[in-house]
């Protein structure tokens, strides 16, 4: 059967590197320009053998373009690249093209040489060549492959018997994943891996980070999902100033190396500035008296000697700013007994869900469960098939979806699109609308088509909160943003007054964001107890054996970690917040219902709607003290 072309993998030929180390990739003081505009100059770094690595640095620095001169695609202007003779180097294609091949065949012939065996074996006459040949699939361990094939689709996502279905049967994005389980089922030498949780989920991208983790070769991943960069490398590579560095644990203590540095250089800067000042002012006093010429012109020299000390580019936190809604009494959507689904088909039943509009909730679950049926219930694209719904009568929703970026006007620039959503806001508005997404002068103007990922995801979140929603459904907003746009939206996010419901691969996302956790499975949504720690070891424990244990006796409670109780502490808090606010408006109502204007000006329907109000102010805010008193008493476990 011939190989699909599902991988990038190349034999590095003996005339492109020279075995000189240990270290599997040596980048030795390499440039490369585009159009005459200089991306990398003068790079070195050096990657030992089975190390992981990720590789971090702005949108647009050329992270992919290095990938691209290591598998020698592009031609370097200076430098060298080596590698080990005979390394093999595995990616992901850019198209994965549509075929009729199954799955599982599609993942076990990216091993060309187990493939090459076996179809030879069919042919061979030969006594001693089908011996040699049978040993060699013995020594390479051909016989378990379907069963590692079957177990790598498992973990992105595909269910047994869809391993046997042609991959024509799976869109665009699925295809993806079956391209990512073909590059890890052939184990090359080096693995590139650009963004390979952009088309994973939450169970997904966790499974990979576990797999990368104990990946026998050396692994090389672009990525800006700081849980993969924490949890399945060893090193940062940090692309910047078009030089590359090299520091040795994960992203967590990149940052804190990166925050020194950068310290130190603005300290340096500081420093030479204050000595350039003073230089250049007894310049300007003395260059016109003869007595001091001579020590003038010196100083002089001594400045046009001194080379600034440049700090490495740090990108300002490029800030999202949400449009803040007005408050609503709580809840602001109830489903009781609610069913939904496509046409006659039932994807969800049995709901029975209350959102209040200070809540943020993520919506866990495999792929395919509903998470996005219930969004769009929710965001009212989906009808409730049976049940009752309650919203506030002027509800307000913001609804974001991977889709949605690729549905902007291509040939019509961001103003294009303010213009025809706001016709009465004059430019001056519309340009500060946008850049309060990060969306500058040169963007507002150029059309979408030409805009990067990120700045169409910056726009798709403008359009989502331009009518300062009450309550905002992202689904994977962080596919096209960079981490500092990550950390902007977090906090954008942490700052908004409405409710939010979040779907997301991201675990540093949710983890900051989310404080309720809703599980789709199964047809029906429930509350999760645990929290998002424990259901990754949930995820990526269902597939291992139960161990028996030796003794009856329980293990020994593991002591809370310091972040752990800093997040008990903010849950705490939070709750505490929760009820001075619902303290606040049940004030407001007891004031409204204690006045005489609301009986002297009021129908009996409108004074039962603020009675009705009240009431569920007050069961909202019982729920809120019970929240609180239980995060206390976590909290108190914890510190005890």
């Amino acid at each position: 059967m011939a190989m699909i072309p599902l991988l990038l993998e190349i034999v590095i030929d003996p005339a492109y590197g020279l075995d000189k180390t240990q270290d599997m990739l040596r980048i030795n003081d390499i440039s490369y320009s585009v159009e005459g505009r200089p991306l990398i100059e003068h790079a070195s770094a050096s990657i030992p053998d089975g190390h992981k690595v990720g590789i971090v640095g702005r949108n647009g620095t050329g992270k992919s373009t290095l990938f691209r001169l290591i598998r020698s695609e592009l031609v370097l202007d200076t430098g060298e690249i080596s590698l080990p003779l005979k390394a093999r180097i595995g990616g992901i294609a850019q198209e994965v093209p549509s075929s009729e091949v199954s799955l599982i065949d599609t993942v076990l012939a990216a091993d060309l040489e187990r493939a090459a065996l076996l179809e030879e074996s069919e042919t061979e006459t030969d006594g001693d060549r089908i011996a040699e040949i049978q040993t060699r699939l013995v020594d390479i361990d051909a016989w378990s492959a379907p069963s590692r094939a079957a177990s790598i689709l498992k973990g992105l996502g595909f269910d047994d018997p869809q391993h046997t279905q042609p991959c024509s049967d799976f869109s665009g994005g699925w295809r993806m994943r079956v391209a990512l389980a073909a590059v890890l089922f052939s184990q090359p030498d080096l693995l590139l891996l650009d963004e390979p949780t952009n088309y994973l989920d939450l169970e997904g991208a966790l499974w990979l980070e576990s797999y990368l983790a104990k990946y026998p070769h050396t692994v090389l991943v672009i990525s800006h999902d700081r849980g993969l960069l924490n949890r399945a490398v060893g090193a940062i590579l940090h692309l910047e100033d078009k030089k590359l560095t090299l520091y040795q644990g994960g992203y967590d203590q990149f940052s804190k190396q990166r925050a020194a540095k950068l310290a130190q250089a603005e300290s340096l800067a500081k420093k030479q500035e204050a000595r350039r000042a003073h230089l250049q002012s007894y310049v300007d006093r003395f260059r016109a008296k003869a007595d001091k010429a001579k020590q003038a012109q010196s100083r002089m020299k001594a400045l046009e000697r001194m080379q600034p000390i440049s700090s490495p580019q740090e990108a300002a936190l490029r800030k999202f700013s949400f449009p803040e809604p007005e408050e609503m009494s709580p809840p602001i959507i109830n489903i009781e007994g609610g069913v939904t689904g496509y046409g006659d088909t039932e994807i969800l039943t049995r709901l029975n869900l209350r959102i209040d509009q200070d809540d943020r909730i993520a919506l866990l679950g495999k792929n395919g469960q509903g998470k996005s049926t219930l969004s769009k219930l929710l965001s009212d694209r989906l009808p409730l098939m049976a049940g009752k719904m309650t919203r506030s009568s002027k509800l307000r929703i913001g609804y974001f979806a991977q889709h949605q970026v690729d549905e902007l006007f291509v040939d019509e620039t961001p103003l294009d699109h303010l213009r025809s959503l706001r016709p009465n806001e004059g430019p001056a508005k519309w340009r500060a609308r946008l850049a309060g997404f990060g969306l500058g002068a040169d963007q507002a103007e150029t059309e979408v088509g030409r805009l990067s990922g990120g700045q169409k995801a910056r726009l798709s979140l403008l359009l989502a909160t331009l009518d300062a929603p009450h309550m905002l459904i992202l689904d994977e907003p962080t596919n096209h943003l960079d981490i500092e746009s990550r950390e902007a939206l977090v906090e954008a996010l942490t700052m908004y007054s409405g409710a939010v419901i979040l779907v997301s691969h991201d675990m540093h996302l949710l983890t900051m964001v989310a404080d309720r956790l809703w599980l789709v499975s199964n047809g029906g949504v429930a509350p999760y107890e645990g929290d998002l720690d424990s259901y990754r070891d949930l995820l990526l424990g269902r597939d291992k054996p139960a161990k028996k244990s030796k003794t009856p006796s329980a293990p020994k409670p593991k002591k809370p970690s310091r972040d752990q109780i800093l997040t008990l502490r903010a849950d705490a808090r939070k709750a505490e917040m929760r009820i001075e606010k619902l303290t606040e408006m049940r004030t407001k109502l007891e004031a409204k219902l204690a006045g005489p204007t609301l009986y002297a000006n009021s129908s009996n329907e409108d004074i039962a709607v603020w009675q009705r109000k009240h009431a569920e102010c007050i069961e909202a805010l019982e729920r809120a003290e019970s929240l609180w008193m239980e995060a206390l008493e976590r909290l108190e476990k914890a510190e005890s």
